[in-house]
């Protein structure tokens, strides 16, 4: 494999991104050549934390150059398809956060744009890089519990943050707020079920606490039916506090059963475990990693790394971020019309 040092730019550092230009500075056979960021005082705070990568207002300025390997996309979902596609057809690799797009046909044309320009587009669904989801996956690659039947991912946390500018309670700018979080539990329902059917229908329910703003749904629910008999069930209020995480997999033999509890989602020291039973005895799984995003995040920037050095698929293709899109989108069909759709 090269060993060649992969340039990247990055666009967007807000309270996300600038965990992306840390990562990215730290991380072997990487290395942040530029940052583009609309916001003055970001764009300050870019340029104290690295005072010697390029600091520029426009992104359009940042896809242009000529040595930059991968672009990394950290921009608020409004932006991800134009940002993409302006580096797609600028000859870059992307990393791009999730949500893909906002819409599925915009999720089309940067599948096909990058398969066109034979390049790499990873998008940002993290988790799969997690110690702690990679075991529940791994338990169920194994057989350790049986075809799995059902999956349960729960989320209970405190409100989101509201973003630069306040964006993310910005409906027009958010696309909506199953976009927003709940795409990481239907990338890993849609993940632990692999193999063993594909999403067929969707229905889901939602409420908001938030006066005269419905359209923001703090609290939310949805079962996704797959081929072969299998569903998952994904829930998840932000009217809560700190942030916990559960997961359980019920298989025709066993059941797994992982979670994960913190302040908040970036914390550093988490408690986090995993137990499981093959229906005769129940086992502790003991982890040598810890798991959180901020780990993941290191994780899924190497894995970059080594898919443009490579040529290898990214651990998320473009095509799984078309999914989780799509079944949000259902999700907030449904929401809205109180029905179940069927895909």
């Amino acid at each position: 494999m090269s060993d060649r040092v992969i340039s990247f730019g990055l666009v967007g550092y807000g309270l996300w991104g600038l965990h992306h230009a840390r990562v990215i500075a730290k991380t072997p056979g990487a290395k942040l050549a530029a940052i583009a960021e609309p916001s003055e005082e970001n764009r300050a705070k870019a340029k104290a934390a690295h005072p010697d990568v390029d600091i520029v207002a426009d992104y359009r300025d940042l896809v242009r150059r000529t040595d930059l390997d991968v672009v990394d996309i950290a921009a608020p979902n409004r932006f991800h398809y134009e940002i993409t596609r302006a580096a797609l057809e600028a000859g870059k690799h992307v990393l791009l956060e999730k949500p893909m797009a906002t819409s599925v046909a915009h999720c089309d044309e940067m599948i096909a744009l990058a398969r066109r320009r034979s390049l790499v587009l990873a998008i940002g669904h993290e988790m799969r890089l997690s110690a702690l989801w990679g075991k529940v996956k791994q338990l169920i690659r194994d057989d350790a519990v049986g075809p799995p039947l059902y999956v349960l991912i729960e989320l209970s946390r405190f409100p989101y943050r509201f973003g630069t500018d306040g964006w993310r309670f910005d409906i027009q700018r958010v696309g909506n707020w199953i976009l927003e979080e709940p795409i990481h539990f239907f990338d890993l329902a849609r993940w632990f079920l692999e193999g063993f059917g594909t999403p067929e229908q969707v229905y889901a329910r939602a409420n908001s606490k938030q006066p005269g703003h419905p359209e923001l749904q703090d609290n939310f629910a949805t079962i996704v039916s797959f081929t072969g008999g299998a569903f998952a069930v994904i829930t998840e209020t932000l009217a809560a506090f700190e942030h916990h995480v559960t997961c359980k997999v019920t298989g025709t033999r066993g059941a797994i059963w992982a979670h994960w509890s913190g302040p908040d989602a970036r914390t550093t020291e988490p408690a986090f475990g995993l137990r499981y039973s093959d229906g005769s005895k129940i086992e502790e799984v003991k982890f040598e990693k810890r798991a959180g995003e901020l780990f993941e995040l290191e994780e899924e920037i190497a894995a970059m790394v080594r898919a443009v050095r490579t040529g290898a698929p990214p651990v998320c293709t473009a095509e799984d971020g078309r999914w989780s899109v799509r079944l949000c989108l259902a999700a907030q069909q449904s929401v809205d019309e109180g029905r179940p759709i069927v895909l």
